[in-house]
């Protein structure tokens, strides 16, 4: 298979994506690392509540996706004036759609988590983080934006400088507001809510300072601030749409695997969190990869070099594995060490072990899974990926539901659920970029 970029090359638009998602993945991290500090409800409440703002935003982030392929299509095609119109056409749809779901959040979030979490003590805490976490909608909807933008020019630098920036803010703001320090009242996980939230504004205001002084502005047509255009909007949906309800689909059925983990009680639940948290970086590493293998599938099409998509799909692959291997092995000799990150109670750390030796074997599916599904997005065939989707999580629900809900199992066998999601997803859209029609795809 013909390659045209190098590892070098790869690695040089990748490494940012990874340490900007990985600094991403320490604010879930932190928010644990503090949460495991003060209760196992509040630990275990913050797995439903973050999931199921995770489930709302990935809506967001879906449509960002599309931008991302759709900038990414213009920027291999040389077209640099057309990418912001469909930069800011994204800002003043995904802005009012952060009104919406914020007032829809507002008005049902109570009836739906009373309605779907068991234990009232969980409800309670779930419910205040929710209550205080929505408003960062106005603010992550707009970060994902510029993210789109970034990646979408292979401009990837901006956001490993970014993450920094808005790590070290959710720190600072969970540590002063979950603990009380500093003279603020002691807000326990409702602080953790609030302090995301407020680390998300840094994070916007960041990226506009940044772009506006770094960025040639005049380059992309960022210097011009356009009305709305109801043509550009659509063409952006025309991808978007089927990565909006795919993200939300997928995380849809992540929020119910731990309402089904829920059901087998707090305990459970906590360490379902932890594992959570825990599997988010290897994640975030074989995610940085797949991105980038998305964005420049997407470029390659655009500069008329289908003929080199396939092999540069490999070396995605590959480069996923000697990057998450290592990480699984150390987890797997070293779980305590690992686990002592999130909590400092012996009970829970000893009941999370199994748990993770199951989940790092995944993995192992994942890494293929996860590059080929975004490969699959960023041909433009975003209703074939959602096709995909939709068929592997079918599979999928009726899995959890059985062996979990059904049968019981303890926690550790519900995270063969993984196994199985990757699985599928790496067979399907494997055969689809061996024997689809995707190399004529126009967006």
């Amino acid at each position: 298979m013909a390659t045209k970029y190098t590892y070098k090359q790869i690695w040089t638009i990748a490494c940012p994506i990874l340490i900007s998602l990985l600094m991403e993945q320490m604010i879930g991290m932190t928010d644990t690392a503090f949460l495991g500090r003060v209760g196992e409800v509040e630990l275990g409440a913050s797995a439903i509540a973050g999931v199921y703002y995770l489930a709302i935003f990935m809506m967001a982030f879906g449509f960002s996706i599309g931008a991302q392929i759709l900038i990414a299509r213009r920027n291999g095609e040389g077209d640099y004036k057309a990418i912001g119109p469909v930069f800011y056409q994204g800002i003043y749809f995904l802005l009012g759609i952060a009104v919406i779901l914020f007032t829809l959040s507002k008005v049902f979030s109570p009836h739906i988590l009373k309605n779907i979490i068991s234990s009232p003590h969980v409800y309670e805490a779930a419910y205040s983080y929710i209550n205080w976490r929505i408003y960062g909608f106005f603010f992550s909807f707009v970060v994902v934006m510029f993210r789109a933008f970034f990646v979408g020019t292979t401009q990837t630098k901006t956001l490993t400088l970014n993450s920094i920036v808005m790590v070290l803010s959710n720190v600072v703001f969970n540590y002063v507001l979950i603990f009380g320090k500093f003279g603020f009242p002691q807000l326990g996980i409702a602080g953790a809510a609030i302090g995301s939230s407020l680390s998300e504004l840094v994070s916007v205001v960041f990226f506009i300072i940044y772009t506006w002084r770094r960025i040639d502005c005049r380059k992309y047509a960022l210097n011009v601030l356009p009305r709305f255009h109801a043509r550009t909007l659509r063409r952006i949906l025309n991808v978007s749409l089927w990565t909006m309800i795919q993200n939300f689909v997928s995380l849809s059925t992540w929020f119910m695997f731990f309402l089904f983990v829920e059901h087998l009680g707090e305990r459970s639940l906590a360490v379902a969190n932890i594992i959570r948290n825990v599997s988010g970086i290897p994640f975030m590493v074989e995610m940085a990869f797949a991105t980038t293998c998305g964005s420049l599938v997407s470029n390659l099409i655009g500069a008329g070099e289908q003929r080199f998509v396939r092999g540069t799909i490999a070396q995605h692959v590959r480069i996923g594995y000697a990057f998450v291997v290592p990480l699984l092995v150390f987890f797997s000799l070293f779980p305590q060490l690992i686990l002592s990150i999130y909590t400092d109670m012996p009970e829970l750390k000893a009941a999370s072990v199994s748990s993770l030796w199951v989940l790092c074997s995944a993995y192992l599916v994942l890494v293929p899974a996860n590059v080929y599904f975004q490969a699959v997005s960023g041909t433009g065939n975003t209703r074939t990926a959602l096709a995909l989707e939709m068929a592997v999580l079918a599979i999928y629900v009726a899995y959890i539901a059985f062996f979990i809900l059904h049968l019981r199992m303890d926690i550790a066998f519900a995270w063969t659920s993984e196994t199985v999601y990757g699985i599928f997803i790496f067979l399907f859209c494997y055969l689809y970029m061996k024997k689809g029609n995707w190399q004529a795809k126009k967006i």
